[in-house]
């Protein structure tokens, strides 16, 4: 390995030997399911897959597949990337597709065990196909998740095999059926509600219990402290819930979590499909790589403030996810 390739990886990931941060921060609706299918029993089973069922949508794409491989492939046998987009479809925001406020890229490698996890920041300045440049975030607006997947696998060239888009209610839903999470609050805030109610939610700082309102508002929030702070802030936040939701007391709950997630899914992957995520979740070695691409954020002429993506950053990340899913890398990337 190259001394540049050590430094990329250095720099811009961080290994995690945690399955529990995995099946919860990457994708919670399939933790929920791969819990179901090894826990207690073909009442929960029945559930997650009824749930999985409801959410299932087809995605249809010539050849079944990515316009960037050759051949389609499955999660049972290849390696994969599901993207993950978390929206805010509330009714007082609900004017057609809503824009994705979270996504999140993650590639899973067969042979090595491990996973890639790339964070894209919501002001992300691209290209969406047929608009033209502007936020990443407003890709779901104009087409939803197709439009969404178009313009990820145009700004980074690396397929996109699957989606699971998540609806903020389910996020809501979780934290209120487990009875809320205790968390230190780091300031005192006074926020919109989910219905964009003003200073509806209204925190000081300290040690709590938050119910899923408060949680969605402070994992949200951007005025507070720089957007850093607010993914650090963000995974706690998801860690916490994971704790709780592992409980011995909220595993009684799991047909309440499910439904929860099921109600604010949609994704392409079958109940078959997620539950080949298993083999990742159950191997105790598994590792996982988060990535974030670097960038400034500033405003442009048009007077809206982006975050403009620094291109050595994006070829970089583009050959690591590229080469993790076993495809040609540049010739640049393996000097």
């Amino acid at each position: 390995m190259s001394k540049n390739r050590e430094n990329i990886f250095r720099v811009k990931t961080r290994k995690k030997r945690n399955k529990k941060k995995l099946l919860f921060f990457l994708i919670i609706p399939l933790s929920l399911l791969l819990v179901a299918t090894v826990s207690y029993g073909a009442h929960v089973y029945k559930t997650a897959q009824e749930a999985a069922n409801k959410s299932y949508e087809k995605f249809e794409r010539d050849g079944g597949k990515s316009a960037l491989r050759d051949e389609s492939v499955t999660p049972v046998d290849d390696n994969v990337s599901v993207l993950v987009i978390g929206v805010d479809d509330s009714e007082a925001r609900n004017e057609g597709n809503s824009r994705s406020d979270a996504l999140m890229l993650a590639t899973f490698n067969k042979q090595k065990k491990d996973v890639n996890i790339l964070s894209i920041p919501r002001d992300s300045y691209v290209n969406v196909p047929d608009y033209g440049y502007t936020k990443i975030n407003h890709a779901h607006a104009y087409g939803g998740p197709r439009k969404t997947i178009d313009t990820v696998e145009n700004f980074l060239n690396v397929p996109v095999d699957y989606y699971v888009r998540l609806n903020f209610e389910a996020f809501i839903e979780i934290v209120d059926t487990i009875g809320g999470i205790q968390y230190d609050v780091p300031f005192e805030m006074n926020e919109l509600d989910s219905n964009d109610n003003q200073n509806a939610i209204q925190l000081m700082p300290g040690y709590q219990n938050l119910n899923g309102e408060e949680a969605l508002a402070l994992a949200r929030t951007r005025k507070y402290d720089s957007d850093f702070e607010r993914g650090k802030r963000q995974q706690e936040i998801i860690k916490t819930i994971f704790k709780e939701t592992a409980s011995a007391s909220s595993i009684l709950k799991l047909d309440e979590l499910i439904n929860a997630v099921g109600d604010n899914m949609s994704t392409d992957l079958t109940f078959n499909e997620m539950k080949s995520f298993m083999s990742y979740g159950l191997n105790t070695d598994l590792a996982i790589n988060t990535i974030n691409i670097d960038g400034q954020g500033s405003k442009m002429q048009d007077g809206i403030w982006y975050y403009q993506v620094d291109e050595q950053s994006r070829s970089e990340i583009e050959n690591t996810l590229r080469e993790h899913l076993d495809l040609p890398v540049s010739s640049a990337w393996q000097n």
